[in-house]
């Protein structure tokens, strides 16, 4: 079989990573298929911002888990990186753009030997005046939206590949 078609059948979420940071060739590979995802009308418009500063990470790790109602958890799994996508509003296809920014990007890392998740929540930490603080910081202007996270490390648990449900599948002929 095509080694893309396997590679996109075994992908799953991972939610265990080893503390090891990723290789910068690796983090390059990812990243640039990320920037492959199809745009609407090839506008390009979504932007990466990636995180491995540990006090960075820190403090988005704080922020997403306010959001999720539990202060004490880990969002990101221990991940060592976390890629957050970002979109611009007055783009019409901003979401689905972005949206396969993050397919890419997870597709990408399993193909490379990473673990990847996608993590919500970035909408929210971005509205707030914390977020705000850090879209300023980064340059980002205020037309952007955070539309989620990939965590990116070497796993330290591989998920099992369930089998897909009946009737995923409708065929109009």
């Amino acid at each position: 079989m095509n080694q893309t078609l396997t590679s996109l059948k075994e992908r799953r979420s991972v939610r265990s990573f080893k503390e090891e940071q990723i290789a910068e060739n690796l983090l390059d590979a990812v990243l640039e298929a990320g920037t492959y995802a199809p745009t609407g009308m090839n506008r390009q418009s979504p932007l990466m911002v990636v995180v491995q500063n540990k006090d960075t990470l820190e403090t988005l790790r704080r922020m997403n888990a306010a959001i999720l109602g539990n202060p004490d958890a880990d969002p990101f799994y221990g991940a060592p990186t976390v890629i957050i996508v970002f979109a611009d509003k007055n783009v019409r296809t901003y979401r689905e753009d972005d949206s396969l920014v993050i397919g890419n990007l997870c597709n990408a890392a399993h193909a490379v030997g990473l673990g990847s998740c996608w993590i919500h929540r970035a909408r929210e930490e971005f509205e707030t005046e914390e977020g705000k603080a850090l879209m300023k910081e980064w340059g980002i202007d205020e037309c952007y939206e955070g539309i989620g996270h990939c965590i990116l490390g070497y796993a330290a648990v591989t998920p099992e590949v369930k089998p897909r449900k009946d009737g995923y599948i409708i065929k109009i002929k």
